[in-house]
């Protein structure tokens, strides 16, 4: 055979070079851009976890304020699926609603009225809007009450809990609250109140410590009458006397926190005393506490004197409880993130001397559970978000043989967060210790929520 001469292999190597350079040089770099729209497309599913190197994933779906967290590594959480159709409304609660369907409307004050009167029926039970058409001029009004309802019907509650500011790296400061609501609406049959009144419900809370704080004492009567304002009575030890408070100190900062008494759960404002505007529909990933998916949700214990107590373990819930964290201090440890549909709706307060000038609320469409309450200046800027956790409901049994049905969430998560100052408070934690009340529908002797009692609980 013929040896090849070696110029022939040395232009045959050349050449398979230079294709092999044009096919590389034609073959462009990955697009940054297309590889990140192709992965938001395919989603985050169930077991992924958000952070700081997959944010982008999650952008519109969570309020910017909040995705920023994400994005610079200061929230980590996982991703669980809530698919619709399993949340366990209470039987009686369920057909309650059921049969409301078209029996209610909104009357011009924003209040909820029979249809064929026009007049307020003396308690409503159920959701009283079982369907909300989004194209009602008064479907903001109808999410809202749905809300007020669906909350009320976990029943009156006697909770001690933590009241921390917190700065992004630590706690600044601690105040245990002892805190009592009363309602009188909206509740199970074993828990209804004779309302002469006219109460939609009460509230008492009590600053325990710190020492400069114990005694101070805050009640709130609210009115279903939607001409009537909250009558609100506020105790300080250092002037020893009880003093009446405008209904728009509701929106200041409780005991100088950046969370409110119109913050409540959720949102605790009097509907009638703002205008709602229906924004639309969209889906958001929001905060959900995903051990209450699991048989191994939280324990209740029925009381000797009545009313379910949950019994929470010491598992760190938020950043500064944990010494390892590295994210800010007020990040949902304990909590995941679920993808729910919400609708928008916005308030703006009639009121002109109340803090915010907006109010925008996310709430789930099939829960009615708050997801994200976002408040603006009266000058349009972003100054408040308030961040809820949001759980299943459990079935339990009464002593009595009554089945009824419960939140089954294993903490509570509570953060208002203050945007331009960049820092939060949080709310909804459970002292360490036994026994601590941590209580739902439990019955109340209304004489406890007389403004003297103020005078009684106060040093």
């Amino acid at each position: 055979m013929m040896r090849t001469p070696r110029w022939f292999v040395l232009v045959i190597g050349l050449a398979v070079c230079r294709i092999g350079t044009a096919w590389a040089q034609a073959a462009p770099p990955p697009d940054k851009e297309m590889l990140a729209k192709q992965a938001k497309e395919a989603g985050l599913k169930a077991g992924d976890v958000l952070g700081k190197g997959n944010w982008e994933l999650a952008k519109d779906l969570l309020p910017p304020e909040i995705l920023r967290h994400y994005k610079d590594g200061e929230y980590t959480n996982k991703i669980v699926d809530w698919p619709l159709g399993i949340y366990k409304w209470g039987p009686e609660f369920k057909a309650a609603s059921d049969a409301n369907a078209g029996k209610y409307v909104i009357s011009p004050e924003g209040s909820v009225v029979d249809k064929s009167s026009s007049q307020q029926p003396p308690f409503i039970f159920g959701l009283p809007f079982p369907q909300v058409d989004p194209k009602s001029p008064t479907a903001a009004l109808q999410v809202l009450w749905n809300f007020q309802y669906a909350y009320w019907n976990e029943g009156n509650s006697h909770n001690v809990t933590l009241l921390n500011w917190v700065s992004p790296s630590k706690v600044d400061r601690e105040s245990i609250q002892d805190v009592y609501f009363l309602y009188y609406d909206g509740q199970e049959a074993p828990y209804r109140l004779p309302n002469p009144n006219n109460f939609s419900g009460q509230f008492i809370a009590v600053a325990t410590t710190p020492a400069d704080l114990n005694g101070t004492a805050a009640l709130t009567w609210r009115y279903r009458d939607p001409n009537k304002r909250d009558s609100n009575w506020a105790y300080v030890p250092a002037l020893r006397r009880v003093r009446a408070v405008s209904p728009a100190n509701r929106s200041d900062g409780f005991l100088g926190s950046d969370m409110s008494q119109d913050d409540g759960p959720f949102f605790d404002g009097k509907p009638e005393d703002f205008t709602w505007t229906f924004v639309g529909e969209t889906e958001v990933f929001r905060i959900v506490d995903p051990k209450s998916f699991t048989p191994e949700t939280a324990k209740q214990v029925w009381m000797p004197s009545g009313g379910w107590r949950s019994v929470w373990d010491d598992a760190p819930v938020v950043g500064y409880q944990d010494p390892n964290w590295k994210g800010i201090a007020w990040a949902p440890l304990r909590a995941a993130l679920a993808r729910r549909p919400c609708w928008i709706i916005e308030g703006v307060p009639k009121d002109k001397y109340y803090l915010y000038g907006k109010i925008q609320l996310y709430i789930d469409k099939e829960t009615y559970q708050g997801a994200w309450n976002r408040k603006f200046a009266w000058t349009g800027e972003l100054l408040n978000t308030l961040q809820v956790t949001a759980y299943q409901r459990q079935e339990l049994t009464r002593p009595d043989g009554r089945k009824e049905s419960l939140w089954a969430s294993n903490f509570a998560f509570q953060c208002a967060e203050n945007i331009k100052m960049n820092r939060a408070t949080a709310s909804g934690l459970v002292p360490k210790g036994k026994d601590v009340p941590n209580d739902r529908r439990v019955s109340y002797d209304p004489s406890f929520f007389d403004f003297n009692s103020l005078q009684r609980f106060g040093k």
